[in-house]
C-alpha cells in the first residue's frame, strides 16, 4: 500500500485528488493540509511514501518546502502540482529535490500513475508537456559543443541517459535498447556514480544542461 499526503490550499482540489487516489486499490491518502507548515508537520508525523504538494501555498511555495524536506533527509517522495510549464520553473523543481511534477490541468487524469512512479523511485514529468519542457531546456542551455563525455560515460551510458531524460522508465529503456531491465539498472547506477548524482531528477537536469537530450 502506497501512503499519500496531499497539501493544497483549495479544499475542492484536495477532495478531488483524494477521491481519485483512494479509488486505486494500492493507494491510500493518510493526511491532507493547506500550507507549507502543515506539509512539514504531516510528513514528520505520518511519513507518507509520497507527498503531493501544490507549488503555490499561502505561507510559502512548494519549492521551498521541498528543499526543507530534502535537507531533513526524509524518504518521502515529493510530487509537485503546478500550473507552470516554463523551463526555469522545472529546473527549480528538479534542483529542489522534487521527484516530479504534474500539471494541474491534467492532474486527475495522471495523478495515480504519477504517484506510483515516484513511489518506485522514478521521476514523473507530466506527459502533456514533458517533451516541450525538455526541448525548451535543451535549446536554452545547449552549449556550442555538448560535453557529453566529460564524466567518462560510455556510448551505451549516454544512450541510457538520453532516454532517461526523455522520461522513459527502466523497462521502457530496456525495450528500446533490447537489453534486460537488470542491465539498464546497472547502467543507471554507473551513470549516477560518474556524473555525481543520486536521483533520476538530477540525472535529467544534468542531461538537459549539457544538450544531451535527443528528441525524435
Amino acid at each position: 500500500m502506497i501512503t499519500v499526503a496531499i497539501v493544497d490550499d483549495h479544499p475542492i482540489v484536495r477532495a478531488g485528488m483524494k477521491a481519485v487516489l483512494n479509488a486505486a486499490a494500492d493507494l491510500r491518502v493518510v493526511a491532507e493540509g493547506a500550507s507549507g507548515a502543515e506539509a512539514l508537520r504531516l510528513v514528520a508525523a505520518q511519513r507518507p511514501n509520497v507527498l503531493v504538494l501544490d507549488v503555490n501555498l499561502p505561507d510559502t511555495n512548494g519549492i521551498a518546502v521541498t528543499r526543507q524536506l530534502r535537507a531533513q533527509d526524509t524518504a518521502t517522495a515529493i510530487l509537485i502540482l503546478t500550473v507552470h510549464n516554463d523551463s526555469q520553473t522545472i529546473f527549480g523543481l528538479l534542483e529542489s529535490g522534487a521527484a516530479g511534477y504534474v500539471l494541474k490541468d491534467d492532474a486527475l487524469e495522471t495523478l495515480v500513475n504519477a504517484v506510483r512512479a515516484v513511489a518506485r523511485g522514478e521521476t514523473w514529468l507530466s506527459p502533456g508537456i514533458a517533451r516541450q519542457i525538455v526541448e525548451r531546456a535543451t535549446h536554452a542551455a545547449r552549449p556550442a559543443k555538448p560535453a557529453a563525455n566529460e564524466a567518462g560515460l560510455t556510448p551505451r551510458e549516454i544512450e541510457v541517459l538520453r532516454l532517461l531524460a526523455q522520461g522513459l522508465d527502466n523497462p521502457a529503456i530496456a525495450q528500446r535498447l533490447v537489453l534486460t531491465t537488470r542491465t539498464v539498472q546497472n547502467h543507471v547506477s554507473a551513470i549516477y556514480d560518474k556524473i555525481g548524482v543520486a536521483s533520476r531528477a538530477e540525472a535529467i537536469l544534468y542531461a538537459m544542461r549539457r544538450g544531451m537530450v535527443e528528441l525524435e
